[in-house]
């Protein structure tokens, strides 16, 4: 049977933290590939995409469009103002709990 190798999948945080690694300058992108157990070939490629890109880089499996991505950052804010608002009843409630007693 062929040696079959799988292919490992890294989230976007961990790309973009290991390129910010080689943009502080500390150490080389061979030292920092070697560290984390990557290819320095792969940590240059992820590189260039950020750099490229910045935090649009990495969209991650299925690569959303942008009216897709749009849709997802306004249900996000949505979220964060009911979120905020759901807060801000519950400590109006308890102010006003407290007055009754």
């Amino acid at each position: 049977m062929a040696n079959q190798q799988t292919r490992r999948q890294y989230d976007k945080q961990f790309k973009i933290d290991a390129v910010k690694l080689t943009l502080k300058g500390d150490k080389t992108a061979r030292d920092i590939a070697d560290a984390l157990g990557i290819s320095p070939n792969v940590l240059y490629r992820w590189r260039l995409k950020y750099l490229a890109s910045k935090e649009k880089a990495f969209p991650g499996t299925g690569n959303p469009k942008d009216a897709e991505a749009d849709k997802i950052r306004q249900l996000e804010r949505e979220l964060r103002l009911v979120t905020e608002e759901r807060e801000i009843l519950k400590k109006a409630c308890a102010v006003f709990a407290k007055e009754n007693h």
